[in-house]
């Protein structure tokens, strides 16, 4: 069985009514599942098509031919299709479940079988055959995958999923269907198909099972078809010489390249099968025993020459004799027929202290298969039976019933923030028995990026097996664009930066055109990205730097201290300060200035002066 814990199809209700419990097999089209019908309380296959070709409408349509092709044909040798319908884009079929395996599971570990095996296998294989070409129907795929061998010793013929209404006339198809190794010549080389292929596939099928391989081996798929369609299969005795001519004689008669050389149809097939049964010489190669009713004779014997009343007394006991042996063949009959079967009652759902209660009422027993974990049933009680309810077994048969062990719960692993990556956390998961949900992410200022930091349900939670754990982890500290604060005042320009988030710190310059108290500069520079928590720091302007304004004044009662206009205007301005000359006076001579000498003003700043 291929399982897998990560489908996410498994654990699903589709359609409100098919709870996934498995998945059973992946085939080229679909994937089946083991299901529960949740209307019907009963164990179901659910195939289900591909995404890839659920989106296309001819395999969807193709799909639903064999839904439609199947449902109209029953028999105990078919395995028989439920319901068909779609959900949320995926497009299902549900058929009976058959609890076994396959042919090929038997052949890959048998190797091959005796005569009397592979006969017995492959009558009832015709069987079902022969009851669908009598139907208009061809199987077109006939191989060991498509046999299920149930474990009560039925066999059923699976995936009519190829089958198409012929009306008793050859089907043609563009493209060609079936499995290389079972192809029949005219379906290589004319890509056409009716009743006679299938019967080819069927006595391939019966080399195979006599000699552990297909007559025709390859490269490659078409190197095999060639072999098909330009050689002669060879008889199975070629390979296992102890095989009888009778069984020679079936499979080349099957498997000859001219249809027309084969049997009509499964039905022609199946009796050239029996008659080989019965002409193989060891005691059990016809298999089970074949049961015969011989008819009772109706002839009366009458005795010429007897007296009258001896006649009549013969005739009486004769009478009372017949009547005895009709009372007894009827009582024989009664029990073939009726008397020796059981009808096999439900049983899921019930305790096994019932189901053994149950058992007993319909003359069966109760066999104890297996054990499984369960979100249905409680633990104790039955969750699977072998033979299907309200079938026929005979009296005395044990009923093979799954029991549950009830949930299955395994906790949901712990992490650390610090240090659990993502990856690690799966790989704990799937120690656990549980496998990765959705994954989200978001910010988190302490833990790394790609740790750990949220599941849901919560680390220490209980938990069924094979369950989902959403995941959270970690995008790392959260990208803050840094606000463009220049211009403001310090005090405005602090509390913004703060509001973001971030710390600040400040450091003060002077600027001959950016205001005392406003922001000159920030760093980082604005517009780019910093985290919560980080420092910007901010310059902020004292305004112009201040220079003293130099003495240039005179005194008119000292010569020395004497200083001119042109001496006043080069001591000024070689101290970066602008000169305006008010009053120039007869003399030249500097007695006032504005500001006053020792003054601080910045550079560039005009001072006025005045001389006599």
């Amino acid at each position: 069985m291929d399982t897998s814990v990560t489908d996410t199809l498994v654990g699903r209700l589709l359609d409100g009514r098919y709870l996934i419990e498995d998945r059973i097999a992946r085939g080229g089209m679909a994937t089946v599942y083991r299901a529960r019908d949740m209307r019907l309380d009963r164990p179901v296959a659910v195939k289900v098509m591909h995404d890839v070709f659920a989106t296309d409408p001819e395999f969807v349509a193709r799909f639903i031919r064999e839904a439609k092709a199947a449902a109209a044909f029953s028999h105990p040798n078919v395995v028989a299709v439920f319901d068909q319908g779609a959900d949320g884009g995926h497009v299902y079929l549900v058929m009976e479940y058959v609890v076994g395996e396959t042919l090929r599971d038997l052949l890959r570990r048998r190797g091959r079988l005796s005569p009397a095996e592979a006969l017995g296998i492959l009558q009832p294989v015709l069987a079902a055959l022969s009851a669908a070409h009598a139907s208009g129907l061809i199987h077109r795929d006939v191989k060991p995958e498509n046999v299920l061998l149930a474990r009560d010793g039925r066999v059923k013929v699976a995936d009519f999923g190829l089958a198409q209404a012929v009306n008793r006339t050859a089907s043609r198809t563009a493209t060609l269907i079936g499995t290389v190794a079972y192809l029949a010549p005219e379906q290589v080389t004319r890509g056409v198909a009716d009743a006679r292929s299938d019967v080819y596939a069927a006595g391939i099928m019966l080399f195979e099972m006599l000699t552990g391989a297909p007559p025709y081996q390859g490269d490659s798929p078409l190197a095999v078809a060639y072999r098909h369609a330009h050689e002669d299969v060879p008889p199975p005795s070629s390979r296992v010489q102890s095989l009888p001519p009778a069984i020679d004689a079936v499979v080349l008669a099957a498997t000859a390249r001219d249809p027309d050389r084969r049997p009509a149809d499964a039905h022609a097939l199946l009796a050239l099968v029996a008659r080989a049964r019965r002409e193989l010489s060891t005691p059990d190669a016809d298999g089970d025993a074949v049961t015969t009713l011989v008819p009772l004779s109706t002839e009366t014997l009458v005795v010429a020459g007897a007296p009258r009343r001896r006649r009549r007394w013969r005739m009486f006991v004769a009478l009372l004799v017949v009547l005895a042996v009709a009372a007894a063949a009827g009582a024989a009959g009664w029990w073939l027929a009726v008397g020796r079967y059981a009808v096999v009652p439900r049983l899921v759902g019930v305790s096994t202290t019932q189901a053994t209660e149950l058992a007993a009422k319909a003359h069966l027993r109760l066999h104890v298969a297996g054990e499984t974990w369960s979100t249905t049933y409680p633990a104790g009680t039955i969750v699977d039976q072998r033979q299907r309810p309200e079938s026929r077994v005979n009296r005395g048969t044990a009923i093979d019933v799954t029991v549950s062990k009830g949930r299955h719960l395994t906790t949901v692993p712990s992490f650390d923030p610090a240090q659990t990556s993502l990856a690690d956390y799966e790989a704990a998961l799937a120690h656990a028995g549980l496998s990765a949900g959705p994954v989200t992410q978001r910010y988190d200022d302490t833990v790394p990026a790609g740790n750990v930091i949220a599941t849901n349900p919560a680390a220490g939670d209980q938990v069924d097996w094979n369950s989902s754990v959403a995941i959270t982890i970690s995008q790392g500290r959260q990208p803050i664009p840094v606000p463009d604060v220049r211009g403001q005042p310090a005090d405005q320009a602090a509390a913004t930066l703060q509001d973001a988030g971030f710390a600040v710190a400040t450091s003060q310059a002077f600027s001959d055109t950016v205001p005392k108290g406003v922001v000159m500069s920030e760093s980082p520079t604005p517009g780019g990205n910093g985290y919560r928590g980080d420092t910007v720091t901010l310059v902020v302007s004292q305004g112009p730097q201040l220079f003293p304004v130099p003495k240039v004044t005179s005194t008119l009662a000292d010569p020395s201290t004497w200083i001119t206009i042109d001496q006043a205007r080069q001591i000024l301005e070689s101290a970066g300060f602008t000169v305006h000359v008010g009053k120039k006076g007869r003399f030249g001579i500097v007695t006032h200035q504005d500001p006053a000498p020792g003054s601080m003003e910045p550079k560039g700043f005009t001072v006025t002066i005045d001389a006599v």
